[in-house]
């Protein structure tokens, strides 16, 4: 079965991801580090998790178990790779998939920012999301769910074999 993953420290569209599980009938697990855990919104399908503070505590623990068929909605990079890694899908707070074609140069470019902050370049942070950056969030997650929800129910992919 599908299920939503949210990396919930700082995600800005959480009732977003609440809407569109409710609609599709899709559980969903918020992940919260200790220190800064968000409330539970009192749906039936919706769990809260607050793992041990630390640096990547909820990455580590949403990474031990998404699997193929699940969706994982963070704004954290290598969190995206690494469900992208285990046959999971991973959608940005944007609306912006994360996908094999993407996100070595996704993780590419934060090296570069971590660089250029760490030589004392003004970076600044991301834009606050607009509306369009919801409404773009909703309609890729909607397809997004339902693409997982394909691929939960295909039989796994075969290894590929090379004929001599």
């Amino acid at each position: 079965m599908t299920t939503i993953h949210v990396d919930g420290d700082a995600c800005p569209v959480r009732e977003e991801v609440f809407r569109v599980a409710t609609r599709l009938d899709v559980p969903v697990v918020v992940v919260s580090n200790g220190a800064r855990s968000a409330r539970p919104p009192g749906l039936p399908k919706v769990r809260l998790v607050v793992v041990a503070e630390g640096a990547d505590a909820a990455d580590d623990w949403i990474a031990a178990r998404i699997g193929r068929g699940d969706v994982c909605v963070t704004a954290d990079i290598p969190l995206a790779a690494r469900c992208l890694e285990k046959g999971a899908r991973a959608l940005s707070p944007r609306g912006r998939p994360w996908t094999p074609d993407n996100i070595g140069g996704a993780l590419a470019g934060r090296e570069v920012a971590r660089a250029l902050r760490e030589a004392g370049a003004a970076t600044g942070g991301p834009a606050p999301l607009t509306r369009a950056d919801r409404a773009r969030f909703l309609s890729a997650l909607d397809a997004m769910v339902q693409a997982a929800r394909r691929d939960a129910a295909a039989p796994p992919p075969r290894p590929w074999v090379a004929f001599e």
